[in-house]
């Protein structure tokens, strides 16, 4: 690419789902005047068909030239739609040089308002793009996104430059640059949602062929199609009418609220929510409120209710962001688990907890449709195309109409020209013939059909957000579970714990209402390292936790909420012995810190200190393959593995936990503990045994999948075994089939990366896969359909860096996906689509948000009618919602096609008739 065309072109978010090519180009004057004439000349056509191409409009009336003086813009995306886009540049300011918040930005190498400034003027060039401002960057030559912090910042940067708040001055600068905070969808007025839709191409040769019918005499055929496409057109526009109040409601709460602020000075004020910038210091006091912004939390701590985002209302613990004193940006510092210090735009925050006389604050990192909650309402306003092979071969079958109708056209001028007819008729019976080839009534048929089976979806508790997708459901050929609130059930059992007594493991304990555990650190570690809080007098979390703290007897206190600066001792939660409980040596336990759980740690941990003494322990929790890494060996029972093995394999969830005492009863060295610090050279408790049965639905759903040949995969973050068993208990892996565990080891300093397999049926020796043996297991020339492969995620990684041209052959017959991260869940989905599966997922909308809807078809089992983790959402809490929605998208699918050929063999007989 030569310089001029790079100077012309740039991409936008590279590398993001909604990654744009753009190019620069300037309006020229002359071009617009003979546009105007055009417009004139054509009554309007040409009009339209700039509104169906604008690219066309600006290939006309703009010239090409550099992004930086450009004043048009034409976006087109970088999939394989290629859907161009215009748009206008606008101008932000001038700013005064001397405004003293200006200075101040400028001063800060890192700000993107300091590198998008324009001088001598000071002003901002800007576009906006699918509710997104974007400022230019005059440093690197392309637009970037505004409104949201810069990612560059360090942990301490976070603390030191952002903890204190802005002045006034900078407010106003940033407040104009960045645009206001509010997430607003306006509601759509009826008459542009009409006009939108009667100048589809469809409907305008629609309207040309009914036009020529009527004049030629054709009128009942004409009068019926008129009332059908009515009709068709006012189902739709009243479809989207209420979805754009639906989603205006849901999203226009929360717009304007009352929130405390920190300024420059250590002064405390009240301002509106919409008037927050990236960078403010929020103080949240206390009160129940439902956050205007996305923010990172630098002191105290809060739990929050992420159920607009999931689907799932679990309490969620938040801890405040670290103050390291390094030069890597905060985000890599944190790795994958940077979620727990965030607090989410339109999350509930329902309990906030201070630390050492702090208020809880939280500096706003972004705003707006910049916001979790915003990218969510875009992915609504906005959807991703489907390249639906239906859509295809109705292009193509229009296509090659046109080819035929075009000879039509010419084959009827000549013969009417030859027989001396006149030139009216001539005309008019040609472009007759257009009109009886091309099928007008086909939009308003398709669009009735996708209508009904949206309306009969919501009569069975499915609902969609893009009815487009219905079609698509017909096509599903693999249906992706996850297990523990999908499959089984979502509530589990305490079944029983193995202790350890540091060389074996001794008899397991089964819990019974008559009977209460013994004092031990076991019993210690169950009362104290979870996630539960009391909210309006109950005690709320995980079902996991909570089940695990009720088989305890002990209770929970509850603490106040209300953060109070002058109170000397700071509050924390306390548990105590239960009335129903064993008699203790201890008054109870307060929880003073807390590293809570993360699907890519796979653990916890927390901090406590024994009431009555100066005893301070540590306990963590997690899969028990991740909890052995940190316990000193010693201290692990040899037979571990065996053991985990043997409760796995009865499809019982086991939970590892761990303990130790630290060295010092200093409370604020303690506080200031780096998890590093704390997980490490623990002593092993032993196992918490959970039973998790299957829903009775999921049987019978499995095996009508597996009838109708639509295959089934489980993707979790369970133990492999676990995972196993549930497979065969539930007939996801039919009686007498081979299932084959495949593990992969990465590279190491002096061995690259392995694949070894072993049956999971049988005590074989594992064998190691080289490249050509396993070719040929995985060929399907050699029955491959009797084998079904198992994973975990670390195994799937390793496969995909270095065994990437085997993963296919592997995934034709992957079945269980175990100890799966959210990334890799989405991961996973991807790659069964590169090999040409329509693949739909249904989850909880917990840690499947990616993948529900990277799927073609993601299903959320939740409450929240409006929950937008996936296209679909069913209320029932159970997989049936799965085979009604692919029987209506086949009823669908197939009502299309014969909307197909009805019309085609209409048109034929209609063209015989008038001819």
């Amino acid at each position: 690419m030569d310089t001029e065309n790079k100077d012309q072109r740039a991409l936008l978010n590279p590398g993001e789902e909604n990654e744009m090519e753009l190019f620069g180009y300037r309006t020229l004057m002359w071009r617009q005047v003979l546009c105007i004439i055009g417009y004139i000349f054509s009554l309007g056509f040409l009009l339209l068909l700039f509104y169906w191409k604008p690219e066309w409009d600006v290939w006309c009336q703009c010239t090409p030239c550099d992004l930086q003086t450009a004043n048009i813009m034409l976006l087109r995306t970088t999939d394989d739609f290629k859907k161009y886009t215009k748009k206008k540049v606008f101008w932000v300011g001038p700013f005064k040089s001397t405004d003293k918040g200006l200075q101040e930005v400028i001063s800060d190498e890192k700000s993107l308002i300091n590198k998008t400034l324009i001088k001598p003027d000071y002003k901002v060039r800007c576009i906006r793009v699918q509710k997104i401002r974007y400022a230019w960057n005059t440093l690197e030559g392309n637009f970037q996104k505004i409104g949201a912090l810069e990612d560059e910042y360090s942990c301490s940067d976070v603390h030191t430059r952002f903890g204190s708040g802005f002045t006034k001055e900078e407010q106003e600068m940033r407040r104009e640059v960045c645009g206001l905070n509010t997430v607003e969808v306006e509601v759509t007025p009826i008459w542009k949602l009409l006009f939108k839709e009667v100048l589809n191409p469809y409907y305008i040769f629609q309207a040309f062929s009914l036009s020529l019918w009527f004049a030629i005499g054709y009128i009942e055929y004409s009068a019926v199609l008129v009332a059908i496409t009515l009709l068709s057109i006012g189902a739709t526009i009243y479809n989207l009418r209420m979805q754009s109040v639906k989603l205006h409601k849901m999203v226009s709460s929360n717009n304007s609220m009352k929130v405390t602020i920190l300024g420059k000075d250590g002064d405390i004020q009240e301002l509106e929510s919409q008037y927050l910038v990236p960078g403010d210091v929020m103080i949240l006091t206390g009160r129940r409120i439902y956050l205007p912004c996305d923010s990172l939390l630098i002191t105290g701590s809060c739990v929050v209710n992420e159920g607009m985002l999931t689907g799932e209302s679990v309490p969620v613990t938040k801890t405040p962001l670290p103050n390291v004193d390094n030069s890597v940006p905060w985000k890599v510092h944190s790795g994958e688990d940077y979620k727990r210090h965030v607090l989410f735009c339109g999350t509930e925050v329902i309990q906030t907890q201070a630390s050492q006389k702090c208020s809880v604050k939280a500096v706003v990192v972004r705003t707006g449709f910049n916001t979790a909650k915003g990218d969510l309402v875009r992915s609504i306003l906005y959807p991703k195309p489907v390249n639906f092979k239906l859509h295809r071969d109705a292009i193509r079958f229009l296509m090659g109409l046109v080819a035929v109708t075009v000879i039509g056209v010419i084959y009827t001028a000549i013969v009417y020209a030859k027989s001396g007819a006149s030139t009216k008729d001539t005309v008019l019976w040609s472009l007759l013939l257009i009109t009886v080839s091309i099928p007008a009534a086909l939009p308003a048929g398709v669009t009735v059909c996708i209508l009904y089976s949206q309306t009969r979806l919501q009569r069975n508790g499915i609902f969609c957000l893009s009815a487009q997708r219905i079609n698509m459901c017909g096509q599903l050929n693999i249906i992706c579970f996850d297990k523990t609130g999908t499959l089984t059930e979502d509530g589990m059992e305490l079944w029983g714990i193995v202790p350890s007594d540091g060389e074996s493991f001794q008899e397991k304990y089964c819990f019974t209402p008559e009977t209460s555990l013994s004092w031990s650190p076991l019993l210690a570690g169950m009362v104290s390292c979870h996630s539960l809080i009391v909210l309006d007098g109950t005690i709320q979390g995980d079902p996991l936790d909570l089940k695990m703290f009720q088989g305890t007897g002990w209770v929970l206190q509850d603490t106040d909420p209300i953060n109070n600066e002058d109170e000397e001792s700071q509050q924390h939660k306390i548990v105590r012995p239960g009335p129903d409980s064993k008699m203790v040596p201890v008054e109870g336990l307060a929880i003073l810190h807390q590293f809570p759980f993360s699907s890519s740690l796979q653990r916890m941990s927390v901090i406590v200190e024994v009431l009555g003494s100066d005893e301070f322990l540590v306990f963590m929790k997690g899969a028990p393959e991740m909890v052995e890494k940190f316990c000193n060996q010693e201290t692990v029972p040899l037979n571990f593995t065996k053991e985990l093995e043997h409760y796995t394999l009865q499809g019982f969830r086991v939970i590892s936990l761990a303990y130790k005492k630290l060295s010092t009863n200093n409370v604020q060295i303690i506080e200031g503990l780096e998890r590093e610090e704390v997980e490490s050279d623990l002593v092993f408790l032993g196992f918490l045994i959970m039973e998790n049965k299957l829903k009775p639905e999921t049987k019978p759903v499995l095996q009508e999948l597996m009838e109708a040949k639509i295959r089934t995969v489980m993707i979790t973050g369970d133990n492999l075994q676990t995972a196993c068993t549930v497979g065969k208990a539930s007939g996801m892996i039919p009686p007498g089939s081979h299932l084959i565990v495949i593990e992969a080891s990465a590279p190491e300093e002096n061995s690259p990366a392995s694949i070894t397999w072993g049956n999971s049926e049988e005590n074989q020796e594992n064998g190691h896969i080289t490249k050509d043996s396993c070719i040929n297991i995985c060929d399907p020339d050699n029955k491959i359909k009797k084998f079904y492969f198992a994973m975990t995620g670390k195994s799937y990684e390793v496969i995909v860096n270095n065994f990437y041209e085997l993963l296919p052959k592997i995934l034709v017959s992957g079945t269980i996906f175990a100890r799966m991260s959210p990334g890799q869940k989405s991961s996973l989905i991807e790659e069964f689509q590169k090999i040409d599966y329509y693949a739909g997922m249904c989850g909880d909308g917990a840690n499947d948000c990616g993948a529900l809807k990277m799927a073609h078809a993601g299903i959320s089992l939740s409450e929240l009618e409006a929950s937008v983790a996936s296209p679909f959402t069913s209320k029932t809490p159970n997989i049936e919602c799965v085979p009604k929605l692919i029987k209506e998208g086949r009823n669908c699918l197939v009502t299309s096609f014969c909307m197909f050929k009805y019309i085609a063999i209409n048109k034929r007989f209609l063209e015989l008739a008038i001819t």
